[in-house]
C-alpha cells in the first residue's frame, strides 16, 4: 500500500511547512468573518507524536472567525488509548460547560480516531466531528514505520516508563473494545477528510461509513496547513455554529433548533 522511502519523503515536516505561505495568502485564511463561529467551542486533538502545535494554524483560523478552540490536553497523543479518551472527554465536558452548548471535536490522524470514540460514547456533548486523515477502519493500518515506533513505545511502557502506549492498546481486550466502538454508528454529523497522497495512512482506512468523506490533495502531516481543508471545513462549521443547542441537565441530551443529517461515504 505504501512506496517506502518515497512515502516517508512526502511526509517530512519541512514539506508540510512548505504549504504555510500558500495558506496565509489564500482567501480562506485572509477573509474572516468574526461572527461566523457564533462562540461554538472546538476541541482540537492532535495526531500521534504531533503535539498541540501541529493544530495551532487551525486554532488561529477558528479563533479569527469567532469559534472558541481548546486544546484536548493529550500532549503528543502517544499514551494509552483509554487514558487519552478519558482526557478528551474531560476536556470536552469542561468546554461544553464554558460555552453552554455541545462542541465540535476536530482530530487529526490518531487524534481523529480518539475524537470519534468520544463522539460515539457521549454524542450529547458533540455538535459535530471532524477527522483529518484518521484510519478509523483500522487503527493499526498506518505506515510500518509508525507502527514500529508504536511497538517500541509499548516496550518502554512494559519496562515501567509512564504515559506511553500499553501493549493492550494494540491487541487484547482494550484494543478490541475500541475497535468495536469505532465501528458503531455515529449519532452526530461528521466529516472525514482523506488524501490519496497520504504517505502515513492509506486513504481507504479513512472511509468512515457514518461520515461525509471528502478528498483533498495533501500529505498526511500537511493537512493542517492545506487551504483546501479549510475551504471544506468553513461552510460545514458555519452551519454547525448556527445551531443554538444546550445540554439538558436531566437527560444530558442536546436540544437544538435545527439539525444536519449524516451523509454516509459513497
Amino acid at each position: 500500500m505504501f512506496d517506502g522511502l518515497r512515502s516517508a519523503a512526502r511526509e517530512s515536516v519541512v514539506r508540510a511547512l512548505w504549504d504555510v505561505p500558500r495558506l496565509v495568502r489564500h482567501p480562506v485564511w485572509r477573509t474572516a468573518d468574526p461572527d461566523q463561529g457564533n462562540g461554538l467551542g472546538v476541541v482540537l486533538v492532535p495526531g500521534f507524536g504531533a503535539g498541540e502545535m501541529s493544530l495551532s494554524p487551525a486554532a488561529s483560523w477558528l479563533r479569527a472567525r469567532g469559534y472558541r478552540p481548546a486544546a484536548a490536553g493529550v500532549g503528543f497523543t502517544v499514551g494509552c488509548t483509554a487514558e487519552l479518551l478519558a482526557k478528551v472527554l474531560r476536556t470536552t465536558e469542561q468546554h461544553v460547560e464554558r460555552t453552554g452548548r455541545p462542541v465540535v471535536l476536530l482530530g487529526q490522524s490518531r487524534g481523529g480516531g480518539i475524537a470519534r470514540l468520544a463522539a460515539a460514547r457521549h454524542p450529547e456533548l458533540v455538535r459535530g466531528l471532524v477527522m483529518l486523515g484518521s484510519p478509523v477502519l483500522d487503527p493499526l493500518g498506518a505506515h510500518p514505520n509508525v507502527l514500529r515506533i508504536a511497538r517500541f513505545l509499548t516496550r518502554l511502557a512494559a519496562a515501567g516508563v509512564p504515559g506511553l502506549l500499553d501493549d493492550d492498546c494494540m491487541r487484547g481486550p482494550c484494543f478490541d473494545e475500541h475497535v468495536k466502538t469505532l465501528a458503531e454508528p455515529l449519532r452526530v454529523p461528521a466529516i472525514s477528510v482523506f488524501s490519496k497522497e497520504d504517505g502515513i495512512v492509506p486513504w481507504q482506512l479513512c472511509q468512515d461509513p457514518y461520515a461525509e468523506c471528502v478528498e483533498v490533495r495533501s500529505t498526511h502531516t500537511g493537512m493542517g496547513f492545506d487551504p483546501d481543508v479549510y475551504e471544506i471545513l468553513s461552510p460545514k462549521l458555519a452551519a454547525w455554529a448556527q445551531v443554538t443547542g444546550t445540554i439538558r441537565a436531566s437527560s444530558r441530551e442536546p436540544s437544538t433548533t435545527s439539525s444536519n443529517p449524516i451523509v454516509p461515504c459513497g
